[in-house]
C-alpha cells in the first residue's frame, strides 16, 4: 500500500512539472529568426527626443504602434547613406499597405551642417513619409552613445570635411525595443522580411 501510495506521488510530481513547463514555454516570447543580427543587449537603445525637419521637438516614443528603422548618417554622405536611404525607400514599395505601420529615421550625426532646412530638402526626397532628425551637439552625441554609433569628422583637401560613421541600421519594435541590427548592404527584401516579423 505504501509502495503503491509512493508510486503515485512520484508520477503527481512528474506530470505537474510537465504542466509548469508547459506553462512557462506557453509565456515565453516566439524566437524569431532574423535575417539581421537580433538585439539582446539590454544596455543598448532607449528614448530620446531630437529636432525634426520641421524644426519641431520629435521623440522616438511617439512611433510606438510602428516598427521603427532608425539610421545614423549625414546629407553630405557620397555612397552609405543615399544607398540605405535607397534601400529603405524599396523597402515601403514592398510592404504596400503596410509601410503606413513603419517609421524610417534619419538621425544626423553631421548637426553642424544638417539643419532641419537641409534635412527637409534631402530627407523626402528617398520617401515622403521618412522623417530626418537633428539637435544639438551634445544631444546627437547622447543618442550616439544609446546605440553605440560612432562617427567622426575627417579633413578633406580645401578645408571641409567628411564623416566616418558606422553605416548599419536598427530596427525597433512596435513597443519601442530595440531589436535587430541590420548590416549596410543588406538586400531590402531581407530588411522587408525583418520588418514583417516585428510586425506580427
Amino acid at each position: 500500500m505504501a509502495d503503491s501510495l509512493f508510486l503515485m506521488l512520484k508520477i503527481l510530481r512528474f506530470l505537474l512539472a510537465l504542466f509548469t513547463l508547459a506553462a512557462l514555454s506557453a509565456c515565453a516570447p516566439p524566437v524569431i529568426d532574423f535575417k539581421g543580427t537580433a538585439i539582446n543587449d539590454e544596455s543598448m537603445g532607449g528614448g530620446f527626443t531630437l529636432t525634426d525637419f520641421h524644426g519641431q521637438p520629435r521623440s522616438l516614443d511617439a512611433f510606438k504602434g510602428k516598427v521603427v528603422a532608425l539610421f545614423f548618417g549625414y546629407t553630405h554622405c557620397p555612397d552609405v547613406c543615399p544607398t540605405t536611404m535607397l534601400e529603405y525607400a524599396s523597402v515601403m514599395k514592398q510592404l504596400g499597405e503596410d509601410a503606413d505601420k513603419v517609421q524610417v529615421l534619419f538621425v544626423s550625426v553631421d548637426p553642424q551642417r544638417d539643419t532641419p532646412k537641409v534635412l527637409a530638402g534631402y530627407v523626402p526626397y528617398f520617401d515622403k513619409r521618412f522623417i530626418g532628425l537633428t539637435g544639438t551637439a551634445e544631444q546627437i552625441e547622447k543618442v550616439k552613445k544609446q546605440y553605440k554609433v560612432v562617427a567622426q569628422q575627417v579633413p578633406t583637401p580645401g578645408g571641409g570635411y567628411s564623416v566616418d560613421h558606422s553605416s548599419g541600421s536598427y530596427l525597433l519594435d512596435r513597443e519601442g525595443k530595440l531589436r535587430v541590427f541590420e548590416a549596410y548592404g543588406t538586400p531590402s527584401a531581407s530588411l522587408a522580411y525583418d520588418i514583417k516579423q516585428l510586425m506580427r
